[in-house]
């Protein structure tokens, strides 16, 4: 089976190389297909993609003028092959878990008609870029939240949902995933860790008033969605802080 990840980049030359490796470590759990679209970055980046992917085929790299993050996640699903049966996210700043895909793919090979797996994220602000493990002195915090990296879609769900719409500057993420729930997929909520999110001074999600607009929009757009077709699901209310109970923001 062909697993296609796809990762947006616009200049994460520090930080891409650590990403891709995290996901050619899990080469064993399927056929992977790693779709790199680089979104105009103006530092290294392309070029260490390149060069990953000289070494490793399963490694495409796709590069246009810099459209923002929902465009670039478009181009993305463009070039996904025809024989990918499932399909994932990651953030060219962020870390795949040694074993994710594979633990994942067990859900779908014994539950039938399985449209989604999602999972749990680490926030982390230290990692070893070399262990892909978070430093010893890190701060973390475990959570389930809004993150298409820790959701593994059916290529099937994926086809139904449709393009991330290139109006939201951020959380396009947010959009597409309330989306995903109103279709009303079968899916299993997992305890286990899909990703670690490297919290740094370059997070978009920084970005707190711009984030929280376009976060509100989404939300506003999914309440008129589900006003104009009833048959459409609400969200479930699934976000829940897993450790500490006492952790202070980074």
């Amino acid at each position: 089976m062909k697993l296609s990840v796809i990762m947006p980049v616009h200049n994460r030359e520090r930080f891409v190389v650590p990403a891709l490796r995290s996901l050619l470590r899990q080469r064993d759990a399927a056929d992977l297909d790693i779709i790199v679209i680089d979104d105009g970055s103006t530092d290294g980046s392309a070029e260490a993609v390149r060069s990953m992917a000289d070494e490793n085929p399963c490694i495409r790299l796709f590069r246009h003028a810099h459209m923002g993050v929902a465009a670039a996640r478009n181009a993305g699903l463009r070039q996904l092959p025809a024989d990918a049966g499932f399909v994932s996210f990651l953030d060219s700043d962020d870390i795949s878990l040694a074993g994710r895909f594979k633990a994942d793919l067990v859900h779908f090979e014994t539950r039938p008609g399985l449209d989604l797996t999602y999972s749990l994220m680490t926030l982390v602000d230290r990692i070893d870029d070399e262990t892909l493990e978070p430093a010893p002195d890190s701060r973390m915090m475990t959570l389930r939240g809004l993150s298409l990296s820790t959701a593994l879609f059916s290529r099937a769900l994926v086809d139904r949902v449709g393009w991330f719409d290139e109006e939201f500057e951020l959380s396009e993420d947010t959009d597409y995933l309330l989306r995903v729930f109103e279709t009303g997929p079968r899916y299993e909520l997992l305890d286990s860790v899909a990703i670690y999110y490297r919290r740094h001074a370059g997070n978009a999600t920084r970005e707190n008033d711009g984030r929280l607009r376009d976060h509100l929009r989404a939300i506003h757009k999914s309440m008129r969605r589900r006003r104009a077709d009833p048959s459409l699901r609400e969200a479930p209310g699934f976000f829940e802080y897993k450790s500490p109970p006492d952790w202070q923001g980074m």
